[in-house]
């Protein structure tokens, strides 16, 4: 595997190409990497930016989701392997994966990819800018708090709360919970280290993505309850993308198919450690 580093507009973006291995299908499944992928290879072609390459945009780091702190790293988790899985479907022999801010991705301020995986929650704002596939997974906002600080559900709003910017972890703390104090943080990694750090007594993300915390904290934090949102997480194409309908096609067929229902079971179950829909609710 190589890597290779390029100034992006906005941001610098590590990108590393990795080779889908050539392996012939097995009787149930071919496995590409730490992968398991579906369906029929060059099922659905696509007409990627990169002749031969899907190239997928993200923000690292997201245990689960994506295993590896950056591109060159990178080994399975639920969107690394579902983008795998698309570029199998789409007879490509190459999956690139770029690390962008995830501020700059849902503003449409990022350019030359096919598609992006980034635990991305589908609103109205982003679709003026940005177009969604449909929705691949559920996702509600929890609060992630270091065991031993002092609080009730009540008082959380009297907390030091940590969110990510750009988010709508973000938004909904703003605009519903109105806490005291609030810190935004870039990424996930940077909103994770304040917590653990004693910098902030809460942080505010998806419920999928701070269980992904706790769940990395060696017990350290917990994720006690979380607030609803309805939110979903879909896949992001740039604007007027010609490669829409075949993606939407895609993820349609892999939760015909069980795809996401097994890479859920496989990545986040195990590493999350608790199933978000028995943890209870709060209104805020």
């Amino acid at each position: 595997m190589k890597t290779g580093l390029t100034t992006h507009s906005i941001a610098k973006c590590l990108i590393v190409s990795t080779a889908l291995l050539g392996a012939s299908l097995t009787a149930q499944a071919e496995k590409i990497g730490n992968c398991e992928v579906t369906g029929t290879k060059g099922s659905d072609p696509i007409k990627p930016t990169v002749p031969g390459q899907l190239t997928v945009q993200t923000t690292l780091p997201a245990p689960a989701w994506w295993n590896g702190d950056s591109p060159d790293a990178m080994k399975d988790g639920y969107e690394y392997c579902m983008a795998v899985d698309m570029a199998y479907r789409a007879g490509l022999d190459k999956v690139k994966v770029v690390n962008v801010s995830f501020d700059a991705l849902v503003a449409a301020q990022t350019k030359d990819f096919d598609i992006a995986l980034a635990e991305v929650s589908i609103t109205d704002k982003r679709k003026k800018v940005v177009d969604f596939s449909t929705p691949y997974f559920d996702s509600d906002i929890g609060v992630a708090i270091k065991k031993g600080t002092s609080y009730t559900p009540e008082t959380v709003k009297d907390l030091r709360i940590g969110v990510m910017q750009g988010t709508t972890g973000a938004s909904f703390v703003d605009q519903k919970l109105k806490p005291k104090e609030v810190k935004v943080f870039a990424d996930t990694g940077a909103l994770s280290t304040a917590l653990m750090a004693n910098q902030i007594d809460a942080g505010l993300h998806d419920t999928s993505i701070m269980l992904g915390v706790a769940s990395n904290s060696h017990g350290m934090v917990e994720v006690p309850f979380q607030y609803s949102t309805g939110e979903s997480y879909g896949a992001l194409y740039p604007k007027g993308s010609p490669n829409e309908a075949v993606f939407n096609k895609m993820i349609e067929d892999m939760k015909k198919d069980g795809t996401f229902a097994a890479l859920s079971k496989t990545y986040l179950a195990d590493a999350w450690g608790a199933d978000p829909a028995k943890i209870p609710y709060l209104k805020p």
